[in-house]
């Protein structure tokens, strides 16, 4: 259901293709929720079944025709109602955190070398979230919109960095 009104979100913003969904969703929202082409795909059929979305074949030349989605009027206030419903903390699945928590079954060299290949994935996912943010003053949002789809990248700065200082913990003080 998350996925859905995700997608109902993006098209609230503009009328998309699939393919363009997908673009959006590891340009702009991939630090806090991802989706591979065949959710997607499969997620919009059955927004277009429900009502939700509609499609429209837009017709190209050299080039396949466009299926481009349009949010509805019920999908539009579907997506309302999800924004004003109410809000539960999440209790994510994470399975690194598994591997940790099992991770006695290892050698102590092992399992730094497990917090180490996790360290340096974790880098890279921050170095790609700060170089999304370098233009972004949030100062100076035009627009609430644009503020809060900055903040949700803040959301996912703080947590890969904090994830490292975790980390580095973790290696520190390890039996």
């Amino acid at each position: 259901m998350i996925l859905a009104r995700l997608i109902l979100g993006l098209l609230s913003l503009a009328p998309m293709t699939g393919y363009e969904l997908k673009k959006h969703f590891d340009s702009s929202i991939n630090h806090f929720w991802n989706a591979d082409k065949a959710q997607i795909y499969r997620t919009l059929a059955q927004l277009v079944k429900d009502g939700h979305a509609t499609v429209t074949t837009v017709a190209q030349r050299n080039y396949p025709d466009r299926q481009e989605h349009h949010i509805t009027d019920a999908g539009r206030e579907a997506l309302v109602e999800w924004l004003g419903g109410e809000v539960t903390a999440h209790t994510p699945r994470e399975p690194f955190l598994a591997r940790v928590f099992f991770a006695a079954e290892l050698d102590r060299e092992s399992v730094l070398e497990l917090i180490r290949a996790r360290r340096e994935a974790t880098q890279e996912v921050l170095d790609d979230y700060l170089s999304q943010r370098e233009d972004i003053d949030m100062r100076a949002a035009a627009d609430r919109r644009s503020f809060l789809m900055a903040a949700t990248l803040d959301n996912g700065i703080r947590h890969a960095a904090a994830e490292l200082e975790w980390l580095d913990a973790v290696t520190e003080y390890l039996p």
